[in-house]
């Protein structure tokens, strides 16, 4: 008689085996990558020194290699790099089109036509000679704002939008779901501009120009107002936009203590950037804003009534994460170990910028979240039913 076997059952979807003492998959929680980002784009803006640069720049791409997820969201880091070069290219045009004048020092480079202009736009002249000097500065200039935006874009690769809206408080539940949807508009978009090339290429479409893309535009836009009543329903459907129990004089209070509390905010900021303030104007000051804030936060809360199902967990990998970040913004900023004007190189003389060891590590330090946070989940696949074979009689 023939006997029927089965083969192994598949691992379950979604899940990697635990072999060799391996960590299980994981989505790490979302502050946790934006603290790492935020406090990266801090110590970016502490310097101007190119190769550190350029190390926060491969930093960043090794840690979203390592740690990005297949969602629509995960795929947009290169269009920051795009907008990141952009930035660089518009900072050196523009100061190579409202040129200041060079000095004997300068390397003379080009010269473009000079536009005169009236007596009240004195002081910065269009078109002129163009030094070196000055394209460099501007595109180190470029390159540190290019890093920041970078790191915000590493923070929205990395970082899930949709859970990053659990963790904000019931005060501000509205402003995180506008801010989310816009978020995840783009990637959305572009994935519905990929999915609709590809069936169009499925089906021989081989148009180019306008034909192609209104060929194109209406399936997109088909599929975002699709998309817009799907995300509708589902809030209507989670109770979004109920009413709390929040009275008239308890959105007043919340809203005076919001205002007094980022005026606190402002005021303390500026005492803490201008040395001949009052000292009244520093801390203390943040510190009252910062106050009145929270109070705000909590009596606004009230009026929100939402749960939590499966709430994200914040262990050792989330405080290792945002720690090294937090640290390597705190090693640039206490300037211990180091030179500070090794952070910011002068171009005069001209010479070639060196490499500060401390700030180096510091940023190297923050690129150790590449391992330290747990692998993502693999996408789950649909289950593969099992073989059945027949032995020979």
């Amino acid at each position: 008689m023939p006997r029927a076997t089965t083969a192994a059952k598949p691992p379950a979807s979604g899940l990697a085996p635990d072999t060799g003492g391996r960590r299980l998959p994981r989505t790490l929680h979302p502050l946790a990558w934006w603290i790492w980002a935020l406090a990266l784009a801090t110590a970016v803006s502490r310097t101007n020194n190119p190769l550190l640069l350029f190390l926060v720049l491969a930093v960043l791409g090794y840690v979203i290699t390592m740690r990005r997820t297949e969602a629509p969201w995960a795929r947009g880091f290169k269009y920051y790099l795009y907008l990141a070069l952009s930035v660089v290219a518009i900072r050196v045009t523009f100061r190579a089109v409202f040129a200041t004048g060079i000095t004997p020092r300068d390397h003379f480079l080009f010269s473009l036509p000079h536009i005169p202009t009236p007596d009240w736009y004195a002081g910065i002249q269009l078109g002129g000679p163009v030094s070196l000097e000055a394209l460099l500065s501007a595109a180190t200039d470029g390159l540190r704002l290019a890093c920041m935006l970078c790191c915000i874009g590493a923070a929205n690769t990395l970082a899930n939008p949709k859970r990053a809206l659990r963790v904000l408080p019931g005060a501000l539940y509205e402003l995180g779901v506008a801010v989310t949807v816009s978020i995840s508009v783009a990637p959305q978009l572009v994935q519905s501009v990929q999915r609709v090339h590809r069936a169009k290429r499925l089906r021989a479409g081989r148009s180019k120009g306008l034909r192609a893309l209104r060929g194109i535009v209406v399936p997109v836009l088909e599929d975002a107002l699709e998309r817009s009543l799907r995300l509708a329903s589902a809030m209507d459907s989670r109770g979004y936009g109920r009413a709390g129990t929040a009275t008239r004089r308890s959105r007043r209070l919340t809203g005076a203590l919001m205002l007094l509390g980022m005026c606190g905010l402002c005021a303390g900021a500026y005492g803490l950037l201008d040395a001949t303030a009052p000292k009244l104007l520093g801390l203390p000051a943040m510190g009252a804003g910062a106050l009145l804030c929270f109070a705000g936060l909590r009596i606004g809360g009230r009026r929100i009534t939402r749960t939590t199902y499966r709430p994200d967990p914040w262990h050792a990998a989330e405080w290792a994460v945002a720690g090294c970040g937090v640290l390597s913004a705190v090693l640039l900023f206490t300037n211990v170990g180091f030179d500070a004007a090794e952070l910011n190189p002068s171009i005069y003389p001209l010479s070639w910028p060196t490499l500060p060891l401390v700030p180096a590590a510091a940023v190297l330090l923050a690129g150790t979240a590449g391992f330290l946070a747990p692998p993502p989940a693999p996408p789950a696949r649909p289950a593969v039913p099992p073989q059945r074979t027949e032995e020979p009689k």
